[in-house]
């Protein structure tokens, strides 16, 4: 992969909503997929996105089992109790202290150059891949630009769709790399918009590969720094970093979960 440069996400929101909004009509099978790709992909070039990226959007194919996935998500409406079960809490919890003393120095870097400690980056790591035990089976261009094509949160989608045009213009991704049903990509999970935005080259080696354990983890603290973690302070409900752990996750079961077992490992 080649390096990533970074590209504020906001500038790629901006550059999509410059464009006449009559371009790219968004549907909800999968019958339009096609004539909307052909309308995304004029956005997509005023955005910014080239060649390499344009063909990944024309290769692109209406990810079905994304859209079921995104209309029954089921875990997030469990109690806390039930939701830290289902997600393995025990098992990250002691694989996460184990990964720790294992690697001390590496996490104490990361804490040092981000403030964010080492049980919470852990638990979003065991948390999201199971420490890269599965990152997905979904190719991440035909998922993301299925979500920015569906009309129940393209607004959402279509910056981040747009992003992993740009990743594959840069070469960090291609149209088959595979991700989570929702795209999210690594180790870690990045939607592509914040990859462009928050991946940094944690190895040194002059690029920034999600798929790289070192380089995901860097590039999640990064996030959480960037996104106002104080280094220091609590991450608990109502402590000042919990707030931070809720831009890495909207739903409030995954957020205290985040905060429960990072606790646990750091303890």
């Amino acid at each position: 992969m080649r390096f990533i440069k970074s590209i504020s996400l906001s500038v790629v929101v901006s550059a999509v909503l410059a464009v006449p909004a009559i371009a790219a009509q968004c549907g909800n099978n999968a019958g339009g997929f096609d004539a909307w790709k052909t309308a995304f992909a004029a956005e997509a070039q005023r955005a910014g996105v080239k060649q390499r990226g344009l063909d990944a959007l024309a290769s692109a194919q209406y990810a079905t089992s994304t859209i079921h996935a995104d209309r029954n998500q089921k875990s997030f409406k469990y109690s806390l109790e039930k939701f830290l079960q289902v997600r393995g809490a025990d098992t990250i919890v002691s694989q996460g202290r184990k990964r720790k003393a294992q690697n001390a120095g590496f996490y104490t870097s990361l804490e040092q150059s981000y403030g964010v400690p080492a049980g919470i980056l852990l638990a979003i790591h065991g948390m999201e891949t199971g420490f890269g035990g599965f990152m997905g089976d979904t190719r991440v261009v035909s998922a993301i630009t299925t979500l920015a094509y569906d009309c129940r949160r393209s607004d959402f989608f279509t910056p981040h769709a747009i992003g992993a045009l740009m990743l594959v213009d840069r070469g960090a991704i291609t149209a088959n790399t595979k991700g989570a049903k929702h795209g999210e990509l690594g180790h870690t999970q990045f939607l592509p918009g914040n990859a462009l935005r928050y991946g940094v080259d944690g190895n040194g080696d002059g690029r920034v590969d999600f798929y790289n354990q070192t380089d995901a983890l860097a590039s999640t603290a990064n996030f959480l720094r960037k996104k106002g973690w104080q280094p220091g302070v609590g991450y608990q409900q109502g402590q000042p970093n919990y707030n931070v752990i809720k831009q890495w996750n909207a739903a409030g079961v995954y957020q205290q979960a985040i905060a429960i077992m990072a606790a646990k490992i750091d303890g």
